[in-house]
């Protein structure tokens, strides 16, 4: 039997890329560690040759140095096979994805669905494993904004985080979208059109920051509206349909309804369409998000308020590294001002052919 020795290729090194380059070790480590202290024209020149040679750095070396992971938590507080059936959640997460690759960081899912799960999550983001925190889906009172105070990880917000009470918890900063500005265009749309009773399909607003604003949006522009014009669901297909056929029930003669969620209209829509109803000719029906995957496919397509989804993960994920930079240990070029700790996203009404 003959045997073969297996020839070893040898990997490029620091030292490599320096002499290539012409510059130190030291400015090598720096561009490969994303530290502002470099010319443009080394940076070019550095990634060049890193390229040419394939040069690839030891992580467990660069995370000794930059006492960094490239790891950041996607936390969402609610069960995962609910948040992987909602397309909001996809776009926020696409969003969150791109930008943290961007940056050479990588997203780790964790999900709080059951009170036993906040001691784990607190483990492990308190176990070094992470750089920083995302977070979203937070109930009013939620215990995640007081573990990432006790932690003193840099985090950041989807939606505003709110106590038991409806006031925001200070001190953190977040994305949100305008939830009560978009609402009220929605209503006031319906209002323009001549439709006089004027229904809402609310999210759960004793839970959710978003829906609790979307609901003081339509009652911005309807403060005199009765209590059977407003129906809570839970922002899935089947709540909005549910929720619907209640409102029906109590409100035969309604004309228009806005609905908190595309995900709920879509359901609406189709307890209309099994009433009898035309849209828009009996009722109007607006909805809230401008999920291309349903706003464009219901039948009719459906006229909503759009919000940038996927802009407000992408700016979740850019706050992040910002918040890191300030602390020295990269440097991120961001749009987003240092001086910011919070971004709302503005909404605007898309009209199609549902009212």
């Amino acid at each position: 039997m003959v045997l073969t020795q297996r020839s070893h290729v040898r990997r490029p090194t620091l030292e490599d890329v320096a002499r290539q380059s012409g510059v130190s070790k030291s400015t090598v480590s720096r561009v490969v560690n994303g530290e502002a202290r470099v010319s443009a024209e080394v940076v070019d020149r550095v990634r060049r040759v890193v390229s040419e040679l394939g040069y690839v750095p030891n992580q467990a070396a660069r995370q000794l140095v930059t006492h960094r992971t490239g790891a950041v938590a996607v936390v969402a507080a609610q069960p995962g096979d609910r948040l992987f059936l909602d397309p909001f959640f996809d776009c926020l997460l696409r969003g969150i994805r791109r930008e943290l690759a961007r940056h050479g960081a990588q997203a780790v899912l964790l999900f709080v669905d059951e009170p036993d799960d906040y001691a784990r999550v607190a483990d492990y983001l308190g176990g070094g494993h992470v750089d920083g925190a995302l977070l979203f889906s937070l109930l009013p009172g939620d215990r995640l904004p007081e573990m990432i105070d006790r932690l003193g990880l840099p985090a950041v917000f989807g939606g505003r985080p709110l106590l038991r009470d409806g006031d925001t918890v200070h001190g953190h900063a977040y994305v949100d979208g305008d939830n009560r500005g978009g609402a009220r265009q929605a209503v006031q749309h319906l209002v323009s059109l001549g439709r006089r009773r004027i229904a809402t399909v609310a999210g759960p607003y004793d839970q959710e920051n978003s829906a609790a604003d979307r609901l003081a949006g339509y009652r911005d522009v309807l403060p005199g509206a009765p209590a059977d014009l407003v129906e809570k669901a839970d922002y899935t297909r089947q709540g909005g349909a549910d929720a619907m056929a209640a409102l029906l029930d109590r409100r035969p003669d309604l004309d228009a309804v806005f609905v908190a969620s595309d995900f709920m209209a879509s359901g609406a829509l189709q307890t209309l369409r099994e009433r009898g109803r035309r849209v828009p000719d009996d009722v109007a029906v607006v909805g809230f998000d401008d999920l291309a995957s349903i706003a464009e496919t219901t039948d009719p397509p459906l006229t909503t308020v759009h919000q940038d989804v996927k802009e407000m993960g992408r700016l979740m994920a850019q706050l992040l590294m910002r918040d890191r930079a300030a602390e020295g240990a990269v440097h991120v070029a961001s749009e987003v001002s240092s001086e910011v700790s919070s971004v709302v996203v503005p909404t605007q009404l898309v009209r199609r052919a549902s009212a």
